[in-house]
């Protein structure tokens, strides 16, 4: 009897324990938690916010220029582009403008987007808009103000398709949201490397620089003109190359200082929407890099922070395989910052058909995706006034600026637009906004690996009324019941002279019509008679 007791003495107090630790087990951290038995492919694994680093504002080592940055040609000199873009006017650009315009006053006025490239530079259709970030490289070599030395061409021409505003009214391109500010974050650079001898990071001796390219590295580009033609302005080389890369071989650039500016811009409030035209691509193998870890971190702060985030979902090229595998939730290919969707809106591209980009790698964050081919943006090269709309590679080769790097600022600009216009709409509404007006393709849940939730749709995205944004949909309309006078069940009386009433009618009325007949059937026989 008494080992009994002591039987449900223990059971008891057990199942008390169990009772007590079971809302603890609700509180266990996500990233203490069971990886999945194959690893992390399509989905990340949880937020670790202990891999937030701070930002140091300064390079993570000394890189030293090894090719001279971007110059204008003597190829083109009276060469012009002043048609209007094809993805202007497919994304009907510029109605939304005017959307925003008759409801501000401006198209994006008093919105900052930060754009974490390889600088931008100074060009005079930026006006007084273009503001300094930082510098992630080098010290500029001319006297610049960090993060506004583009050597590379690449992040003058992202910025200009979020804000330039020509001042030449022939100019058929404008930036999506020209009365934005932008602000620049030199973070990456194919024209510099690391030194063959590292000192500290933040060295006080700049690096070497040349301001004239060695021969046979085709940074020429020919200049802009403000116009338009079958030929036009080039930009640096690579634009057509895959985009750049991040933690590539003998280049400046590395997630680290991508999550430190990340990290900075949230902290400091320096800007309300990000665009990041720059990634690190990799074979999926079901793990994740620190280095991946704390950009994860970073775009989780700065998602609580309420700034939008957009970048550009890759390019396939042969490092960075197409993820084409017949299981979609298993890609063999990782891109960074993309993957990490829940705090990212991840941009493919589209062609001036309307059809997927052959180089906008797929995968499970795509968000939405714009065009990302034949592009015309603003001449990076020092000094330029103009337009470009071709890149040379080896100097002498032309070809088309293409690239998810050019999709993402039309959805960057689209969500400065959007806040300018919503002021008291937070980040995630705005994501949501863009991604629930978006074409969406024919698929599950109005989404697939290749558009996302579809091409954007400026217009709606700034006129649509959105359930989701005004609570609950209105519930259904009670049932209206008729309203019919009481029926008269006291007396039958009137009923049945009614209907006697309506008989006799009838009645006389056939009796009517068989007189009729007869006269007009014998008629004629007394006519002939009388003849």
């Amino acid at each position: 009897m008494a080992a009994a007791r002591t039987r449900r003495t223990t059971t008891a107090l057990l199942a008390g324990t169990i009772g007590l630790l079971s809302p603890l087990t609700l509180a266990v951290p996500a990233w203490a938690q069971a990886a999945p038995a194959d690893g992390y492919f399509a989905t990340p694994p949880p937020v670790d916010m202990d891999k937030l680093i701070p930002d140091s504002r300064q390079p993570d080592k000394t890189y030293t220029q090894t090719k001279g940055c971007v110059q204008r040609s003597t190829l083109g000199q009276d060469i012009q582009i002043k048609n209007r873009p094809w993805g202007q006017e497919y994304l009907q650009i510029s109605k939304a403008q005017d959307i925003v315009k008759a409801a501000t006053g401006g198209a994006g006025s008093g919105v900052r987007v930060a754009v974490i490239d390889t600088g931008v530079t100074k060009h005079p259709w930026f006006q007084d808009r273009l503001k300094s970030g930082g510098d992630y490289v080098a010290t500029p070599t001319k006297g610049q103000q960090p993060g506004l030395e583009d050597c590379d061409g690449h992040g003058t021409e992202v910025a200009g398709i979020i804000g330039a505003k020509p001042d030449n009214p022939e100019v058929g391109f404008v930036g999506v949201a020209p009365d934005a500010t932008i602000v620049s974050y030199r973070q990456l650079s194919e024209n510099y490397e690391p030194a063959k001898q590292n000192s500290t990071a933040g060295s006080s001796t700049p690096p070497s620089s040349s301001t004239n390219p060695p021969s046979g590295t085709g940074t020429e580009l020919p200049p802009g003109g403000g116009g338009g033609g079958a030929e036009g302005d080039g930009t640096t080389p690579g634009q057509s190359n895959g985009g750049r890369q991040l933690e590539k071989a003998g280049t400046a650039g590395t997630l680290k200082t991508l999550a430190e500016i990340i990290h900075g811009i949230a902290e400091r409030h320096e800007a309300d929407v990000i665009n990041m035209s720059v990634d690190n691509c990799r074979p999926a193998t079901g793990s994740i890099t620190e280095g991946e870890q704390q950009v994860q971190a970073a775009v989780r702060f700065a998602a609580q922070a309420g700034i939008v985030i957009v970048a550009a979902a890759g390019n396939a090229t042969d490092t960075c395989p197409q993820n084409d595998q017949p299981d979609a939730r298993r890609p063999k290919t990782i891109v960074t910052p993309p993957w990490f969707a829940d705090d990212v809106l991840s941009v493919g591209a589209i062609d001036e058909y309307g059809s997927v980009a052959p180089f906008s790698v797929h995968g499970p964050w795509v968000g939405v995706a714009a065009p990302g081919t034949k592009i015309v943006s603003l001449d990076p090269a020092e000094g330029s006034g103009s337009l470009a709309n071709l890149t040379f590679e080896n100097g002498d080769k032309a070809s088309e600026i293409q690239g998810t790097s050019f999709a993402a600022p039309y959805v960057a600009g689209l969500a400065a637009l959007v806040k300018a216009k919503y002021p008291k709409l937070d980040a995630k509404g705005i994501v949501n906004r863009i991604k629930e007006t978006a074409q969406h393709p024919a698929a599950p849940g109005g989404r697939d690996n290749f558009v996302g939730y579809g091409v954007i749709d400026p217009v709606a995205a700034l006129t649509q009324v959105l359930p989701s944004e005004v609570g609950n949909q209105a519930p259904p309309p009670a049932p209206q019941l008729a309203q019919l006078p009481p029926a008269n069940d006291h007396s039958s009386t009137p009923v049945i002279v009614a209907l006697a009433g309506t008989a006799g009618g009838v009645l006389a009325l056939l009796i009517t019509l068989f007189v009729m007949h007869t006269i007009r059937r014998n008629r004629p026989a007394e006519t002939d008679t009388r003849r």
